[in-house]
């Protein structure tokens, strides 16, 4: 995985985990690890040179950073399957990997940017919070936002598209960092006091449950009366106690879970020499206040 700081990731560890028990009698076992942060680019790739080298039968990763991950796999030339998951490696790489499984990130985006025109259906104006710039899966993120507020495939920067303009200074680059998110959250929040959405494209400003429940104490005016409205990407356990509380007006959900569950499953089929999807998409949930309940991290 990317990190064990990163709470999707657990869930993910969690899949793995469900995996074993539903395979107790399998010749295979699913291992979960990571470095201790998801910034250690470095770390995660001597964890996966050092599996490559012990020999494991096959190996599923989620590449903090795509093409440094690919120079060590094609360095090492593996003769075990590789896939990966969450995010996939450039197209130029893809040939090192059997398989991606993972999001439909355009299909996320444009479901955020569905229910945001169902809370605003005349416009408004709008910031994207995006993570690094590099990470290609979240700029798809932003496409898919905008391309279902401008109603066709390739719409650029919202400059009065059907009503919504992108305000000066956004999209926000977080760099995928909790803190880093938090603070510009809440300073971007505090500078446009007549915003009306922001948008977090990845989910990193909740994933301190304390710190994002501070910053939406500050505009719990707004968001209670909707004329800022929040949407997130990712429901995990806090994301979701923020939808219930009112300091989000929706959650859109990958489901970490079922991708770890999935990618044993995977990589045994790739090890018997069967065919597997590519790529293999699992589902997303939208999750707004009147489904929160049934709304669960999958």
């Amino acid at each position: 995985v990317k990190g064990l700081d990163n709470p999707f990731f657990a869930e993910v560890s969690k899949g793995c985990k469900a995996w074993n028990e539903a395979n107790a009698k399998s010749d295979f076992e699913c291992v979960s690890s990571g470095p201790e942060v998801s910034s250690d680019t470095a770390g995660q790739i001597a964890i996966v040179e050092k599996l490559i080298d012990s020999g494991v039968a096959g190996i599923a990763v989620a590449p903090i950073e795509p093409s440094a991950m690919a120079r060590a796999i094609l360095a090492k030339a593996p003769s075990m399957p590789i896939i990966t998951f969450d995010t996939d490696f450039g197209i130029g790489h893809r040939y090192l990997r059997a398989a991606f499984l993972g999001t439909d990130n355009h299909q996320m985006g444009v479901l955020m940017a569905q229910l945001l025109m169902k809370y605003k259906p005349d416009g408004g104006t709008v910031c994207l919070q995006l993570g690094e710039k590099w990470n290609e899966k979240i700029r798809e993120r932003a496409q898919g936002f905008r391309d279902a507020i401008g109603g066709e495939p390739g719409t650029g920067r919202l400059e009065d598209v059907n009503g919504w303009t992108e305000i000066a200074g956004c999209p926000l680059y977080s760099e995928e960092k909790i803190d880093v998110a938090a603070r510009q959250m809440e300073d971007t929040l505090t500078a446009n006091p007549a915003l009306d959405a922001f948008i977090l494209v990845g989910g990193w400003a909740q994933f301190s449950a304390p710190t994002y429940a501070l910053i939406a104490s500050k505009f719990s005016d707004r968001l209670d009366s909707r004329k800022l409205v929040v949407i997130a990407g990712d429901t995990l356990p806090p994301q979701m106690a923020a939808l219930k509380a009112g300091n989000s007006q929706g959650q859109i959900g990958q489901r970490p879970v079922e991708m770890g569950e999935m990618a044993p499953d995977m990589l045994v089929r790739l090890i018997r020499e069967q065919e597997v999807d590519d790529p293999t998409y699992v589902g997303l949930d939208q999750c707004a206040p009147e489904n929160a309940d049934r709304c669960l991290t999958r």
